[in-house]
């Protein structure tokens, strides 16, 4: 009979380590759609629902809001803000500091679904990429005067869907160079 052995623990000094490679990582990242891209990658959609609203409660606590209007606002248990209160209470330094320099900001050059969505084109796409690798896989078999063509034909459609759009973005930026238009014959 095989005995399934937990592996063993990390020691202090492992996980400190840990810590300081995952803070460097995090600061290495130099705006909101790096910081987006990564903890898409690095989380499921409900692990970074539930931090976000942990960030969120600190913030409305910070702002003086009662229980009653957290929980109502973002459907969360009184269990959950008070343990947040009580972190914001006992070490809440870096959430003060995230909450003291974190503005709301529209952004207006892209829709803020698209970025931060969980469930948007962007982020779907860069887990579930196949359209993008697929048609990476056939630029990569192809020949110079194939790639041009393709990308031709992209440029040419009259009509894009969102898909296709970003497609022939991420084309353009891996085999075209600059986006050319495609000449058109009468």
């Amino acid at each position: 009979m095989v005995k399934f052995i937990n592996p063993p623990r990390l020691s202090e000094k492992e996980r400190q380590n840990l810590m300081i490679y995952f803070c460097r990582a995090l600061s290495s990242l130099k705006n909101a759609k790096e910081a987006a891209r990564f903890l898409t990658d690095l989380m499921s959609p409900q692990e970074a629902e539930m931090l976000a609203k942990r960030l969120k409660i600190a913030a409305l606590l910070v702002e003086g809001k009662k229980y009653d209007e957290i929980r109502t606002e973002l459907k969360v248990s009184h269990a959950t803000i008070a343990r947040v209160n009580v972190w914001l209470n006992l070490s809440g330094e870096g959430f003060r500091t995230v909450i003291k320099r974190t503005e709301p900001v529209e952004d207006k050059r892209e829709d803020p679904q698209d970025l931060y969505g969980l469930f948007s084109f962007k982020n779907i796409s860069r887990r579930y990429h196949w359209p993008i690798a697929v048609l990476e896989e056939i630029m990569e078999e192809s020949d110079q005067k194939h790639r041009r063509k393709i990308l031709a034909i992209l440029d040419g459609m009259e009509t894009k869907s969102r898909l296709l759009k970003d497609i022939n973005k991420d084309l353009y930026e891996i085999y075209g160079g600059k986006k050319r238009t495609a000449k058109r014959e009468p």
